[in-house]
């Protein structure tokens, strides 16, 4: 949920109707290999700014393509540096392999925007195999979300109400707590597809609902404090199963002006990982 760190106004809240979105998906792929991206990707900090999360899982698209043509079918690690605002404008991925071996691959990814680097992306994807798992095994069964999704009252987003954005990309429900009010679970499932024509990866899924993690635990009153988040990591034992995906998510505060968003990442079957953000946070005025 990264902000423009120079933008110093809240969050666009505005209660008095839904916007509609003449969209159909967060981005349309372009004859020259670059994607023009639509308001659904719209944040919650400035008009003409990304919520991160679309744009991480377009560049999450383009990751697992590379390693999936090597045989790396499972993306471990995903980690987004995001370096500055992703404008609502055309964007081109670019994906390099740093290492393969027999069972894993370190990859790296840039995503850019008018000729500049918005951010920069490592990932590592590894070879499956099927695995026995021990009976008994500490730890195990893993945990589940702390709600199921049936259970889980409808919650939307009291963002940009008059403007299309992300909450109108995302369907989202509550597991437990509150937005915006302290540590949170929320399950989200995406309305529309990531690109134009195609099915949403698992792994797309989850990057699209992992960064908003900062800001529906926030501690803070957005009010009073900025609380930006620069970059995202998300480590995953399996991919997520079904369109749903849970954030079990908890900001902690530290005393010189940095914090940590931390969150448990579960499907309807139980936990299948872990994401941390790095905040810079910041009284306002």
């Amino acid at each position: 949920m990264a902000a423009n760190q120079r933008f110093k106004q809240g969050p666009i809240l505005n209660d008095e109707r839904d916007a509609q979105s003449p969209a159909s998906s967060a981005y349309i792929a372009l004859a020259n290999g670059s994607f023009r991206t639509t308001e659904l990707t719209r944040g919650p900090w400035h008009p003409e700014h990304q919520h991160a999360g679309p744009p991480i899982a377009l560049v999450a698209r383009a990751i697992e393509r590379a390693a999936a043509a090597l045989g790396l079918t499972h993306v471990a690690r995903l980690t987004a540096n995001l370096l500055r605002p992703i404008p609502i404008g055309e964007l081109a991925v670019e994906v390099r392999e740093e290492y393969v071996g027999r069972n894993a691959g370190h990859f790296a990814a840039r995503l850019m925007a008018g000729g500049k680097d918005v951010a920069r992306f490592t990932a590592l994807a590894q070879r499956e195999a099927e695995l026995e798992i021990p009976t008994e095994l500490p730890g195990h069964p893993l945990p589940v979300a702390p709600r199921p999704v049936e259970a889980s009252p409808a919650a939307r987003f009291p963002f940009n109400r008059e403007m299309a954005g992300y909450q109108d990309l995302v369907e989202s429900r509550v597991a437990e707590g509150n937005f915006f009010r302290g540590p949170c679970a929320a399950w989200f499932r995406m309305r529309h597809p990531l690109l134009a024509g195609e099915t949403p990866s698992a792994l797309q899924r989850v990057a699209v609902a992992a960064d908003s993690g900062n800001g529906i635990s926030a501690a803070l009153d957005f009010r009073r404090y900025l609380f930006v988040n620069s970059d995202l990591t998300i480590n995953l034992l399996r991919g997520a199963r079904g369109e749903w995906v849970c954030i079990d998510a908890r900001t902690l505060v530290g005393p010189a002006g940095g914090g940590i968003a931390e969150a448990r990442i579960f499907d309807a079957s139980g936990l299948i990982g872990r994401s941390t953000q790095s905040l810079a946070i910041r009284a306002r005025g």
